[in-house]
């Protein structure tokens, strides 16, 4: 029997761009890309609050100290909720803004943050997936990429999923989780060969190890079994722009989506969060960034 889906917007707040999103401490974490925010939403209250960080914002992950480390236009940086005070810990792309900026971005099984950049002219393969280490180092791990997005890891820290959108493809590393090291990827679903509408964007992994993906232009997110890369699962949405999704929720067994205002289409619910219940699996935690930032 096939699952029973609820599909329903939860808070008010309608983002320019919503991406990244992330639960953490019973509630949602997320960016407006285009809207220069972070958002944090708990579900069960409805409570939002919001805060500006001056630019575009591709990426948040908490930290275990209970700060957060951002990704956007300025580079890696640190960023205090209580006073807005913003530093940057690392730029390695200044001198290809404003085209370039950081975007999507999540902790490894290790605590090691991961976050890409994109050209924003579609210039291809001048933008790349980088490491930022528990020391605050930062090491380039995927160079020549043009829209670096969605990035997850299996349960067991063996394999790294990862998607470079206008590829149309979900590459899956083989992952060494002391050092960080990638082996040689191979394609686990080109979503052109296999006819899915939308270019893949933000993705989450379930316990199952099936991979969750937001089909960007597409309004649907895809489930897609890894072994075999077929599409197991289509959840369609009101709107056309969905952007990324997490798993979250007491037993992390709700999906949340996050959308985009078409640029030329009026949908009544763009740019809010979505919330999926009913399915029958669930997501794994949220792993902080586990190093030390002053």
């Amino acid at each position: 029997m096939g699952d029973h889906l609820a599909i329903k917007p939860v808070g008010t707040h309608v983002s320019k761009w919503g991406e990244g999103p992330r639960f953490w401490n019973n509630s949602l974490l997320y960016v407006d890309i285009e809207g220069h925010s972070i958002i944090r939403l708990c579900p069960d209250s409805h409570k939002e609050d919001v805060w500006d960080v001056g630019e575009r914002i591709g990426a948040v992950t908490p930290t275990h100290d209970g700060g957060l480390l951002c990704a956007g236009d300025s580079g890696i940086f640190r960023f205090r909720q209580q006073s807005g005070e913003k530093k940057v810990l690392v730029d390695p792309e200044s001198d290809k803004r404003p085209e370039n900026r950081f975007n999507d971005g999540m902790c490894d099984p290790s605590g090691r943050f991961w976050a890409g950049t994109i050209s924003t002219t579609k210039q291809a393969g001048n933008a790349s997936l980088y490491m930022f280490d528990r020391e605050g180092q930062l090491h380039k791990k995927i160079p020549r990429v043009t829209n670096s997005n969605g990035i997850c890891w299996s349960a067991d820290a063996s394999l790294m999923y990862y998607i470079d959108t206008p590829t149309k493809k979900v590459m899956a590393y083989p992952f060494e989780n002391e050092t960080g090291n990638l082996g040689i990827p191979k394609v686990v679903i080109d979503t052109q060969s296999a006819e899915v509408e939308g270019s893949p964007d933000g993705m989450a992994i379930d316990i199952d190890g099936n991979l969750w993906i937001a089909m960007c232009h597409g309004g649907a997110v895809i489930q897609v079994e890894t072994q075999t890369g077929k599409v197991i699962k289509k959840i369609s949405f009101p709107c056309v722009e969905t952007t990324a999704c997490t798993f979250g929720g007491t037993h992390y067994e709700r999906l949340f989506v996050t959308t985009g205002l078409h640029k030329t289409l009026s949908e009544s619910d763009a740019g809010k969060v979505f919330v999926v219940d009913g399915l029958s699996t669930h997501g794994l935690p949220v792993v902080p960034y586990k190093g030390s930032i002053c």
